[in-house]
């Protein structure tokens, strides 16, 4: 965890079709070069005309996706290393997933079941339990092979990402914000950490959108209500930064939510409670800034009895208790 904390992180819904970042940028009150990181787009990093446009020309790309593939040229011992442990989370996510379908499927059955309303209860919280220790298994066990890595390779001592991370840090003197777009979220993730950014931000404000925006909460909830398949079960991947605690990014719900079935809601809100669980639709933002969510723009909050809450501008003083971490 960073010592030193953004004083202000605002997360946004999608930016590809109706930006709104120039909006909050302004809102916010940033006047000087942000630098921007686009990792999550892999090979198309650079294509960010539209993004530098946004941004009124202020965007310093860090280039995170091309530096780390410099990283792994120079240093192939990292690079084995580092694939053997994202092999390694391949494998648990798919154990994870198989054990998850079941836990699902049997939550599924036993809310059909004809029982005696106490009985009923019972069970039913007894098999959102399940999911729930299953959730959190899942992201220890995450944790854990990331903190073997870290430990053993100590990646930020290596020459190869010393001198990345110098250049990062020099870029960043010139830069007042940091502004982090979606994507490929593993993709992004893995190359936040492994030049620690967390570590770099210091108290810039951070914008964040899509994969960005689930890259820097405290887990990152995987989901799609409209598969061809028909609705996915929702699933964790991984530790996040952990700059924005206690909350559940779910951007694009015009594509991947249901919103209007209230017991998917219910459920899918009760299941990562105590965090909220929030759905960014495009031209949505809203600020956590000194341990709270302040400055609501037509942001969906889910609530736990499956109803959705959309908090715009006038909202932030009516917003429901838990605002304050």
């Amino acid at each position: 965890m960073p010592s030193a904390r953004p004083n202000a992180v605002v997360l946004l819904g999608a930016q590809r079709f109706d930006p709104s970042l120039s909006d909050a940028v302004q809102a916010v009150g940033v006047t000087g070069r942000i630098a921007t990181i686009t990792a999550g787009w892999q090979e198309r990093e650079r294509e960010d005309d539209d993004l530098m446009w946004h941004l009124e020309g202020r965007a310093t790309n860090l280039e995170l996706h091309r530096r780390a593939d410099e990283v792994f040229r120079e240093d192939p011992e990292l690079r084995a290393a580092h694939r053997d442990r994202q092999d390694a989370l391949r494998h648990r996510q798919d154990f994870y997933r198989i054990r998850l379908e079941h836990a699902v499927e049997a939550d599924r059955v036993i809310r059909q079941r004809a029982t005696p309303p106490d009985i009923a209860a019972e069970q039913l919280e007894e098999s959102a339990n399940a999911i729930r220790e299953l959730d959190a298994w899942h992201l220890r066990l995450c944790a854990k092979i990331r903190g073997e890595f870290e430990a053993t390779w100590k990646p930020h001592e290596r020459p190869a990402v010393v001198r990345q991370r110098k250049e990062l840090m020099e870029l960043l003197t010139d830069c007042d914000a940091i502004a982090i777009a979606g994507g490929q979220v593993a993709t992004l993730v893995n190359r936040l950490m492994l030049f620690g950014i967390a570590d770099m931000i210091g108290t810039r404000p951070i914008f964040a959108w899509s994969a960005g925006a689930m890259a820097i909460s405290d887990r990152i909830v995987l989901f799609h209500d409209h598969t061809p398949q028909g609705p996915g079960v929702s699933e964790v991947l991984d530790t996040g930064l952990g700059l924005v605690p206690d909350l559940v990014a779910l951007p694009q719900p015009e594509e991947r939510l249901r919103l209007d079935d209230r017991e998917r809601v219910a459920r899918l809100v009760q299941r990562f409670a105590p965090a909220r669980s929030f759905a960014f639709p495009a031209r949505s933002w809203i600020v956590w800034r000194d341990g709270a969510l302040v400055e609501p723009h037509d942001v969906v909050e889910l609530r736990p009895d499956g109803e959705t809450l959309i908090l715009g501008e006038s909202a932030a003083e009516t917003m429901p208790p838990g605002a304050s971490a």
